[in-house]
């Protein structure tokens, strides 16, 4: 996955409203994709060259990510399994390849199945998923419409998933993950249609700031997409887990609703809606036979509270969407 393997949708990119794009991110993308900042990033490669070499019949992602047939496949689905596993752990999902279903750790779509109702029609629009992982999402994007799908994600084993997978369905297809975070993007881009960022927020020290750069990557007019984890509160309550939440160490602010809405309204987004409320459940995210290590379920109280192991309000996230004035 040398830089040149993305030369063509540079190309591409400098025929539409992407255009600054082209300019600004190539060195950044070969920046990212050093192998000295990756020790497995050998390796990670070597699995993408050993895959077999099959062009998918079918690719299937208007209801979930199914790509080719039984028959096509021409090694055992044992050994396709060995390979994928190269590139453990997979967090997103499911895929569903040839035989083989990749059982991620967070059933994904149960979110876009949240997400889809509130959705501007994606029919012709540039995309853009921030923090998308292994770019299951960008799948369903473009299966719902989208004209081109750009994914942006600083962990280079889940492009390298994300490549697994397209490497299969076909290279010409209109949608791709770099190995890019929101600051590397171009300021005041003011170019997709719709923006996603999902299970982001909470990870960003400066919340504010996150939203001012979705904010300007999006034309007058456009969609954004916002889930992030949030507690119980009154407008301007907002909780920061001094420690860890639920194990993870990079959680700075968890905003009630209310406060979300705000935060939105401040930085200039109109029509701010809450369209879906959920708490996580173990059926949405769990070990697996491609997640082995320790989940959601290890990381609960036992007593049936719903609460984190350190106390906190149990996992809750919040869906909102919101929109730029033309």
């Amino acid at each position: 996955m040398a830089m040149k393997d993305y030369q063509s949708l540079f190309n591409q990119l400098k025929e539409t409203a992407l255009y600054p794009m082209a300019d600004s991110i190539p060195h950044l993308v070969a920046q990212n994709l050093n192998s000295s900042r990756w020790g497995d990033l050998p390796d990670w490669l070597e699995c993408l060259d050993l895959l077999p070499k099959i062009r998918a019949e079918s690719v299937e992602i208007a209801e979930g990510v199914r790509i080719g047939t039984k028959d096509q496949l021409t090694i055992s689905s044992e050994e396709l399994f060995e390979l994928l596993m190269r590139l453990h752990p997979w967090r997103k999902g499911p895929f569903y390849l040839f035989d083989v279903k990749i059982d991620s750790e967070w059933r994904s779509d149960f979110k876009w199945n949240r997400v889809k109702p509130h959705l501007q029609s994606l029919t012709g629009r540039l995309v853009l998923d921030v923090g998308c992982g292994n770019g299951y999402h960008c799948w369903r994007m473009l299966g719902a419409g989208a004209e081109r799908v750009i994914g942006i994600d600083p962990s280079v084993k889940f492009v390298c998933q994300f490549y697994a997978i397209k490497k299969f369905a076909g290279a010409e297809l209109p949608v791709d993950v770099l190995p890019l975070s929101t600051r590397q993007m171009p300021d005041k881009l003011q170019a997709f249609d719709t923006v996603f960022s999902m299970g982001v927020l909470y990870h960003r020290k400066s919340p504010i700031d996150h939203l001012i750069q979705l904010r300007d990557l999006l034309r007058p007019g456009g969609q954004l997409i916002l889930e992030t984890l949030v507690v119980e509160g009154p407008d301007g309550f907002t909780f920061m887990p001094e420690a860890r939440y639920a194990q993870m160490r990079n959680v700075w602010f968890m905003p009630s609703p209310a406060t979300l809405g705000s935060w939105l309204r401040k930085v200039g987004f109109i029509n701010v809606k809450l369209v879906d409320l959920s708490v996580t459940s173990s059926k949405e995210q769990r070990t697996t036979r491609w997640m082995t290590y320790h989940s959601l379920q290890d990381f609960l109280e036992t007593n049936g509270s719903g609460r984190t192991i350190e106390g906190h309000p149990p996992p809750t996230r919040a869906i909102l969407t919101a929109e730029l004035s033309l």
